[in-house]
């Protein structure tokens, strides 16, 4: 069985195709979304989720959340006396996803198609990939979140001829595609992005804000301090979502500090995240040869697309209403069902043709020579133009530098800058030449760049022969296949908190966080009755355990609705 899933910076989902199309799979709470969050409790078994999204304020030391910005670098996150790696704590998020596509599907989940952010980097990639290894599943596919987003979206276009712009604002990222869609056939024509960019951002706006009314330094905060800052300023933009002001509170030292702000001066405060979005748009239309007038539609995508200001800031660049008729935190997991069936040759989706494209220019490192005969060493030379259409192979042919040269060395490079330095080195390869004057010996260096987004460089000699291929498991980062071994056995060693027992887990982290926030009489009624669910869970008398867990969970809501 292959299902569909999106590894999301604030939350994770997973779909699987069937005659009726592609439908969601549901987690234990029986919801859709599950928080990129993961944790380890006092006993050392991980928490996944819901449960582990509550213990960020309680115990932000065991737990950690929107690692996917680091997918593909070697930063680890230490929670308690474990440390893993971004694409580790991916793949504890994707072993939950299998294990909720098992109960859901009543089968074993063997395959799946994952997306990423269009403008993820060959290592971020492959991180992702890995991630999927790592949870026991085979990684039929790396896809573009915006890409399925417009396959999904494509299912419903009713029209034989249109163009559309994809606008994914997730979490922790940003995208936008220039889309076409003739008939049967889906091509991806541009894309340009922001791997730094995302909903995220848009909280941290209200954090600055608080810090400076009050004149905190962020730095001084603790851990703990910072998780409920964070929370408070969470709050207060989804309060924006629906009111023109919004207050905002926080317990510093027994000091209760607040300020509130309105929805004016937050579409002010955030003028500069506006002008980082409005770069990779002109970016993307310029790179298809497309005006605004020339969008048909403009689809939105990810969570962050569901803030008013968003959507007005969408609209009022483009000059028309984004279309959002499929719910914007669901339509990437459904496109990536779609993309699954598509790999599993379902007869009813045997039509569609979907092309894709390389978000980055793929190149090496020249010389050239200047005016006065002298070679300049450092410079950028292009092998494969972003948004080339995947797959492609190109190749070029160099040539010695200096008389009896013996070797040469060709750099792998990602980027768009025209020095060398500039971009990002992916590897290189090194080979043999007979030694002759300058000039003499030339060398082929072929990128091939396939479905997946991952790059093979081969440098051929072409006098001798002599082949060699690039290493690009080297990148940093980027696991090795030892190393990758090694992580797979450590990840069959982990004690995941049992997923039948979660919702019990889940409300007692939920009080434990209420408890933290309250003050008072509050904090000593909290405090009772947490201790008599924690004494209920001791005894494990299931029916117990299930009958009053409703009861905790409406005195629980009652509080948050207070707070």
């Amino acid at each position: 069985m292959i299902i569909g899933i999106d590894l999301g910076t604030t939350n994770s989902l997973a779909a699987f195709f069937t005659k009726d199309g592609p439908e969601l799979i549901l987690n234990a709470f029986g919801e859709t979304m599950t928080p990129s969050v993961v944790g380890v409790d006092e006993d050392g078994h991980v928490l996944v989720g819901k449960i582990a999204k509550e213990r960020l304020l309680t115990h932000p030391a065991y737990t950690a959340s929107v690692f996917k910005r680091n997918m593909g670098t070697k930063k680890t996150f230490t929670l308690g006396d474990k440390s893993f790696l971004p694409e580790e704590l991916s793949a504890i998020i994707i072993r939950r996803l299998k294990e909720d596509a098992e109960v859901h599907l009543k089968q074993p989940v063997t395959e799946a198609v994952v997306s990423v952010p269009a403008y993820f980097s060959d290592a971020q990639r492959r991180a992702t990939k890995a991630a999927g290894e790592l949870a026991g599943l085979k990684v039929e596919r790396i896809v573009s979140e915006p890409t399925c987003a417009a396959l999904a979206y494509g299912l419903h276009e009713k029209e034989d001829y249109t163009k559309f712009l994809v606008f994914d604002l997730g979490g922790g990222t940003f995208d936008v595609s220039i889309l076409e869609k003739y008939k049967n056939v889906m091509e991806v024509r541009a894309v340009a992005g922001d791997n730094f960019l995302g909903g995220e951002d848009f909280t941290q706006i209200l954090i600055n804000h608080f810090s400076m009314k009050h004149d905190l330094d962020l730095a001084q905060l603790s851990i703990q301090e910072m998780a409920a800052l964070t929370k408070t300023a969470e709050m207060a933009k989804l309060t924006l979502s629906d009111n023109s002001t919004a207050n905002m509170r926080f317990w510093l030292d027994d000091e209760e500090l607040t300020t509130s702000v309105t929805s004016h001066q937050y579409e002010k405060y955030c003028e500069p995240l506006f002008s980082a979005l409005r770069h990779p748009i002109k970016r993307a239309l310029g790179d298809a040869n497309l005006k605004l007038s020339d969008i048909d539609n403009v689809l939105l995508v990810g969570g962050a697309t569901k803030l008013p200001l968003i959507r007005s800031f969408v609209g009022k660049l483009l000059g028309r209403f984004p279309s959002s008729h499929i719910n914007q935190d669901e339509v990437v997991a459904l496109g990536a069902a779609v993309h699954g069936a598509l790999k599993a040759r379902n007869e009813s989706l045997t039509e569609i043709v979907l092309t894709d494209v390389c978000p980055y220019t793929l190149g090496t490192e020249v010389a050239i020579q200047r005016p006065n005969g002298i070679f300049e060493p450092g410079h950028y030379a292009p092998i494969i133009e972003r948004n080339a259409t995947v797959p492609v192979s190109r190749v070029e042919r160099f040539y010695t530098l200096t008389d009896n040269q013996a070797k040469i060395t060709s750099a792998i490079l990602q980027g768009e800058s025209r020095k060398a330095d500039d971009n990002i080195k992916l590897g290189e390869v090194t080979v043999p030449v007979p030694p002759g004057p300058a000039g003499k010996e030339s060398v082929d260096i072929r990128f091939t760049y396939d479905i997946n987004g991952i790059l093979e460089a081969e440098v051929k000699v072409i006098s001798t022969g002599v082949t060699d291929r690039a290493v690009i498991e080297n990148n940093p980062g980027t696991l090795t296949p030892a190393e990758l071994a090694e992580k797979l056995a450590a990840m069959q060693e982990l004690k995941i908190h049992p997923r039948e027992k979660e919702e019990y887990r889940y409300l007692l982290a939920w009080g434990e966080r209420l408890y933290e926030e309250s003050r008072g009489d509050r904090r000593k009624y909290l405090e009772e009755i947490l201790r008599q669910y924690d004494d209920m869970l001791d005894a494990q008398d299931e029916r117990a355990i299930r009958d009053y867990s409703q009861e905790f969970k409406e005195i629980l809501s009652d509080f948050e609705m207070e707070i």
